[in-house]
């Protein structure tokens, strides 16, 4: 059983078939269909099998950009299984996230070789420099700020990225010209992600 819509236009709450009380279901935030359906098909694609919850969860994060309990009360409706166990796996696993990352989520490495090369004073010009802490987005759904424990590339350290992209040997003074690389306004990769 997958949720039914019910809508006016684009954007709908999402419901289950309400043949009892037990199967309803309500989504307190407004999706739009495209974003419902999208779901329901990366959780289609693994049969609805909760033993799949993990890859439902990458790829819909993947899709989405992040997991919001709207959307994890989705999944768990597909996959039969509580809203409470969906939640567990993604705020145990540090790969998922809740909130919102920017269009190009910035990680400081702040592994032992990093912090002693100076990866804290990375984070305070990426700070300074985006007017954010670690754990928010700009205002522009541009860049985001987190931090790891270690991306493995100790001997370019410190280390930051910026998507996939590691950058190696990062001074304060680097911080600037790299965050320039993805302000371009004419790149489209760089345009904001929508948000739910």
């Amino acid at each position: 059983m997958v949720p039914k819509l019910i809508c006016d236009d684009e954007m709908a709450d999402v419901h289950a078939p309400a043949t009892s009380d037990k199967d309803s279901l309500k989504v307190t935030i407004k999706l739009s269909v495209e974003k419902i359906n999208a779901i329901n098909r990366i959780c289609a694609s693994y049969d609805n099998d909760p033993e799949e919850l993990i890859s439902v969860l990458h790829e819909t994060q993947n899709t989405l950009g992040y997991l919001p309990a709207e959307v994890q009360e989705i999944i768990a409706h597909n996959l039969k299984i509580s809203a409470a166990h969906v939640y567990g796996v993604v705020t145990f696993y540090s790969y998922f996230t809740m909130v919102p990352k920017g269009n190009h989520p910035i990680s400081v490495c702040m592994g032992t070789a990093c912090y002693v090369r100076g990866a804290e004073k990375i984070l305070d010009e990426l700070k300074k420099e985006l007017n954010i802490n670690i754990g928010e987005t700009t205002p522009d759904q541009r860049f985001s700020i987190s931090c790891l424990r270690c991306v493995g590339a100790c001997g370019l350290a410190p280390v930051m990225m910026v998507g996939e992209k590691v950058y190696g040997r990062v001074s304060p003074n680097d911080v600037r010209k790299i965050l320039e690389e993805y302000r371009e306004d004419n790149c489209e990769e760089c345009k904001p992600t929508q948000q739910l």
